[in-house]
């Protein structure tokens, strides 16, 4: 399951959590996304990624640097779990999907949200704490404190 967590959301927990239900093993790909700029460094989030999911057995956290499809070949994943929120959502996974299945043969299943989390985003997240807002019933604890402390 591949993402920038900046920060790591409940809405990222929900998925992992199916995911984890889903398959044996689910790897949290810790990424960069060229297209944002981070609050928080690569090390800074795998950090929370790790206290976030540390009491899921099946699941750990790793830093991906490069192109996703090197990271499963690393990884020895074929399927790559994505969350999707809205129509658009699943709109743009279906092409990085289909660009990830042409470059390496890769798999992707999209997880729908649950209705409880998916209106939630770290771009929100980010915008709510900036502004000294309270982020506690969007992230979990452990990013909760984290942020409190940091931001």
């Amino acid at each position: 399951m591949p993402g920038s967590f900046d920060p790591f959301t409940l809405g990222h927990w929900d998925i992992v959590v199916r995911a984890s239900r889903l398959f044996e093993h689910v790897i949290v790909g810790v990424g960069i996304n060229i297209g944002k700029q981070c609050l928080y460094s690569m090390d800074r989030r795998v950090d929370m990624a790790c206290d976030a999911v540390r009491d899921l057995p099946n699941v750990h956290v790793g830093r991906m640097d490069g192109l996703l499809v090197d990271f499963c070949a690393e990884n020895d994943a074929s399927v790559v779990v994505r969350g999707a929120r809205s129509g658009s959502d699943f709109e743009a996974e279906w092409a990085l999907a289909m660009m990830n299945h042409s470059l390496s043969g890769v798999e992707t299943v999209v997880l729908p949200a649950s209705q409880s989390v998916g209106f939630i985003s770290s771009t929100l997240v980010r915008s709510v704490a900036r502004a000294g807002g309270d982020v506690t019933p969007y992230v979990p604890a452990n990013v909760s404190l984290s942020m409190k402390k940091e931001l």
